[in-house]
C-alpha cells in the first residue's frame, strides 16, 4: 500500500471517529472540557472578597476572568442570572507568607508566597440528580522575590486568577 493510501485511510478513520464522538450525548471540545449537550447558558455571580486582607480589584477581576474563561473555552452563552450552569461564591483568603528565609542572620524572606482561595458553589440546573453540583474551595499561589509584594502584586493576581479559573472550569466541565 502506498503512503498516499495510508493517509487517505487515516483521514477516513479520523473523520469517522469525530462523527461518532459528535453523535454522543456529550459535547466535546479540544479545550479539554466536556459540557452536557443540553446546556446552553451559564451565569457567574459576583464573588465578594471576604478575606481578612483585601486587594481592591480582586473581586471584580476574578469574577470577570471566570466569565471570560467559560466564554472562551465553551460554546455556552452568558446570562446575568438563572443560567443552566451557575457559579457563585466568595474569596475567602488572600495571604502573603514567607516561602524561604535568606541566608545569614537577617531572618528576612528571600522569597514570599501570595495565595488566593475562593469558595465556589457550582449548580448544574439540568442535572436532576445533583451529582455534578459541587461546593468547594480552590487555592493557588505564586512566589515572588523578597517580602514586599507591591511591585509584583498586580501581575501575581492575574497569574493566580488564571490558574484558579482553569481549576474551576475543569472541575465543572471536565470532572477533574
Amino acid at each position: 500500500m502506498t503512503r498516499k493510501g495510508n493517509n487517505v485511510r487515516f483521514a477516513f478513520f479520523f473523520v469517522l471517529l469525530l462523527s461518532v464522538v459528535a453523535s454522543c450525548g456529550v459535547k466535546y471540545s479540544f479545550s479539554g472540557g466536556s459540557i452536557p449537550k443540553d446546556m446552553k447558558t451559564y451565569s457567574v455571580l459576583y464573588f465578594e472578597n471576604l478575606a481578612p486582607m483585601v486587594y481592591p480589584t480582586l473581586s471584580q477581576n476574578f469574577t470577570e476572568a471566570l466569565k471570560e474563561r467559560i466564554r472562551t473555552q465553551s460554546s455556552l452563552s452568558q446570562v446575568n442570572n438563572d443560567g443552566d450552569a451557575i457559579f457563585e461564591g466568595v474569596i475567602t483568603n488572600y495571604t502573603i507568607t514567607p516561602a524561604s528565609i535568606g541566608a545569614g542572620n537577617n531572618d528576612r524572606a528571600q522569597n514570599s508566597r501570595l495565595s488566593i482561595t475562593v469558595k465556589v458553589k457550582y449548580t448544574n440546573k439540568l442535572d436532576p440528580t445533583g451529582e455534578s453540583n459541587f461546593e468547594e474551595s480552590f487555592t493557588q499561589f505564586k512566589e515572588f522575590p523578597g517580602s514586599d509584594v507591591t511591585a509584583y502584586e498586580a501581575q501575581l493576581n492575574q497569574e493566580i486568577i488564571k490558574m484558579l479559573t482553569e481549576d474551576i472550569f475543569n472541575r465543572a466541565f471536565a470532572n477533574w
